[in-house]
């Protein structure tokens, strides 16, 4: 499971997609799930990041789904139409 940081706004998008990208080169199971439980402070870079993980998780041949995503977030990514490229955990 890869784990938000409690801030991703667009000033963190970048370290936190290299973060989470290095992570998943590691990660062995079949899923991936992200946990974005402790995530408080986001813009609609947290989409951009959540939506580079689903692409390359799919690209490793992985599922995809996100836990915790906090209602702000979901609400966001559906009026941008996206809400069913984060499927709940």
């Amino acid at each position: 499971m890869l784990v938000l940081p409690p801030e991703l706004t667009h000033d963190q998008a970048t370290a936190s997609l290299r973060m989470l990208m290095q992570a998943l080169r590691t990660h062995k199971e079949s899923q991936l799930v992200v946990d974005a439980g402790a995530l408080k402070v986001f813009d609609s870079s947290a989409l951009a990041v959540l939506l580079e993980c689903r692409r390359s998780a799919l690209g490793y041949g992985k599922t995809f789904t996100v836990k915790s995503l906090p209602a702000g977030l979901v609400s966001l990514a559906g009026l941008y139409g996206i809400a069913d490229l984060l499927p709940a955990a």
